[in-house]
């Protein structure tokens, strides 16, 4: 079923000479498959269908986007064990994590198709024409979501199914109606073919114009280069590191017309300890931090990497459990050398500043890649002093920080980086006594958690993705939940159009029957 080449549209290319493989962390061997990085000629032949196939798209109606995404999770579900199979042996995750983020995926595919299916996402206004209104006649104004075209959508190495191929980014764009070019992460290539294929059934089975979807091999930065600097892309999705991030948003808006790049970058999701909590419960959370930390081998985008308490003897218990808890929970295996390397590089220099104490480790011989989790302190003023402090490390590592008193707290969260998560940790009458700090921590963070853990992203209207620089690009928009498919659409008016003209969402009689605002009034009721 692997071929190791590219898909452009339906067909598959292998014109390049730069190949590469996946790796297995797990047996520390190369996996048997070779990949063919895309061409130039290749990378210009994807865009161009894309931007072909967006002239049919973007006017497909979303009954058969539906049919469509709902067709894609069932050709992921059909590849069955083979998928599972090559997603273990690129990543090192255990086959419950492969099946779990397999169902995530399907279910975000399924939720994208209802939302298009009923088709309200659009927010339709209409404000129909009032020529007898004084002084001045009203023009007729009718105004909707329309799909902005060819997506590039770059793959996740901690995700390989939920936030790459056919994860939240491309399924909110094909849903939108914009066509979709996936720059396949390197580390799994092979899962990444899997899905590529699963996608192309897809479109074959419901009709959908060739070019809709292209999945690129690359095994570096070169392609997606390119890829974000061709004039017929019009949008770029990304989950990865700030460094990668941000030279993409740097290459994006150097354009001749820039465009949105709507990158997950990094995070450290501070965890703040308030004191009656701890009073009550410091061993109790201590045990569910320890977990929380270790949680995937750390390799979450929303892992608590940084715990925030003011000194106590209470704080001091919860410091001895979670080092007493973290070094009793095996070690993992971390997704590629190349990860387990940065990781232990990071931990290191953390560990390595000033008054920074290690006060659990796992310092026994592990296995090759595998990931030796810590937990280091520090006090409030060498934090608040010290940036390199603020930095992620990327695995299961946690540094706690305690501070002097509670204006040192709010001091030290007003200083942070934005962030995708906050958590309190609160006894529910004592939030109340620390307002500055919940404001302050509210104002660096995209969502905000009461006495929880930050792992664990659920799929919900409601959860919002993303946050504040540099824990995304833009932080009015969401990477996960449906008002993901915002981000690949702009407004657009119709003034005057002639009725029969309009697009069905518009028309005087609502011919889909959804949700518009008509004279200010929400109705789904004709004009």
């Amino acid at each position: 079923m692997i071929t190791g080449k590219n898909y452009i549209g339906n067909s598959l290319s292998a014109k390049g000479n730069i190949t590469y493989k996946t790796f297995n962390p797990k047996t520390n061997t190369n996996n048997e498959n070779v990949y063919t990085e895309a061409t130039s000629q290749e990378i210009q032949e994807a865009v161009n269908l894309a931007s072909e196939a967006f002239k049919e798209f973007r006017t497909i109606s979303g009954a058969k986007k539906a049919a469509f995404l709902n067709a894609i999770a069932d050709e992921i579900l059909a590849l069955d064990d083979a998928l599972v199979n090559v997603y273990m042996s690129e990543t090192g995750l255990p086959e419950g994590r492969a099946k779990g983020e397999r169902g995530r995926t399907v279910g975000q595919l399924r939720t994208f198709a209802k939302l298009v299916e009923e088709g309200s996402w659009v927010e339709a206004r209409i404000d129909p024409a009032q020529p007898d209104r004084t002084p001045m006649p009203r023009v007729d104004l009718r105004k909707m979501l329309v799909p902005i075209g060819p997506i590039v959508v770059f793959g996740a190495s901690n995700f390989p199914l939920a936030y790459s191929t056919a994860g939240g980014d491309t399924a909110s764009a094909l849903a939108s109606g914009c066509p979709v070019i996936v720059k396949s992460h390197p580390m799994h290539a092979g899962t990444g073919e899997l899905v590529a294929l699963a996608i192309q059934k897809a479109a074959e089975k419901t009709g959908m114009p060739n070019g809709v979807f292209s999945n690129l091999n690359s095994s570096g930065i070169e392609v997606g280069q390119e890829l974000v600097q061709h004039p017929k892309v019009k949008g770029v999705g990304f989950t990865g590191s700030i460094r990668g991030g941000r030279a993409l948003f740097d290459l994006a808006g150097k354009r001749p017309e820039p465009i949105p790049v709507f990158a997950e970058m990094g995070s450290i999701n501070p965890v703040i300890l308030f004191p009656k909590a701890l009073e009550t419960k410091a061993e109790s959370w201590a045990k569910t931090y320890a977990s929380s930390i270790t949680l995937g081998t750390g390799q979450f985008c929303t892992n608590p990497g940084l715990i925030l308490g003011i000194k106590s003897n209470d704080l001091d218990t919860f410091i001895s459990t979670l080092s007493d808890e973290i070094v009793t929970i095996a070690p993992q295996c971390m997704l590629h050398p190349n990860i387990h390397a940065a990781y232990t590089n990071n931990k290191a220099q953390a560990q390595d500043q000033n008054n920074v104490t290690t006060v659990a480790a796992i310092t026994e011989t592990v296995t090759e890649n595998y990931a030796q989790q810590a937990v280091a302190v520090v006090d409030g003023k060498t934090f608040l002093e010290n940036e390199t402090l603020h930095e992620e490390v990327f695995g299961p590592f946690s540094l706690i920080v305690k501070c002097a008193d509670a204006a040192e707290l709010e001091a030290i969260v007003a200083s942070l980086e934005g962030q995708l998560t906050g958590t309190i940790i609160s006894e529910e009458n004592e939030v109340s006594q620390y307002d500055a700090i919940v404001q302050a921590l509210s104002d660096r963070v995209g969502r905000v958690i009461f006495n929880g853990v930050p792992t664990g992203v659920e799929v919900a209207p409601s959860m919002l993705h993303g946050g504040p620089y540099p824990a995304s690009t833009d932080s009015r928009f969401t990477a996960v939940g449906r008002d993901a498919i915002k981000r690949w659409v702009r407004p657009f008016s119709y003034q005057d159009w002639p009725n029969e003209l309009l697009p069905n969402e518009l028309k005087n009689e609502n011919p889909l029957q959804i949700l518009r605002l008509v004279n200010d009034q929400e109705t789904k009721e004709a004009l």
